[in-house]
């Protein structure tokens, strides 16, 4: 299974349970609707993440932006998708073009886009 993700997310989770016991593993399951026994089995690897909802909620808990977490299990939001199926080719040669560019020079790119100076 994915104990990559699983890992993260158990580290992060322990590292705020140290100052707030709000954090506990059945704390924390409860409030994004999972099982105790599940997120542990989650946290140790031995069960796959699970789905978009459930980690954007996770996600969420932790104080994590959720498509970090999404991409840490292998997802994308849906709301990517969709724009992904909406135009495929031109998402294609954007992420392509854009993975190539250093980190400065791809924020700088959002920024303007966000901003409005496009």
């Amino acid at each position: 299974m994915d104990k990559e993700f699983g890992q993260f997310v158990r580290d992060k989770r322990q590292l705020l349970s140290e100052h707030d016991r709000r954090y506990s593993l059945r704390q924390v399951a409860g409030r994004i609707g999972l099982e105790p026994s599940y997120l542990s089995k989650i946290e140790r690897g031995e069960q796959a993440p699970p789905s978009e909802e459930k980690i954007v909620a996770l996600a969420k808990e932790l104080h994590l932006h959720d498509d970090v977490l999404l991409a840490m299990a292998g997802k994308i939001s849906s709301e990517l998708k969709e724009a992904i199926r909406r135009r495929p080719e031109l998402f294609g040669e954007l992420i392509r073009e854009l993975n190539r560019m250093p980190d400065h020079a791809v924020l700088r790119l959002v920024r303007e886009v966000r901003d409005g100076y496009w």
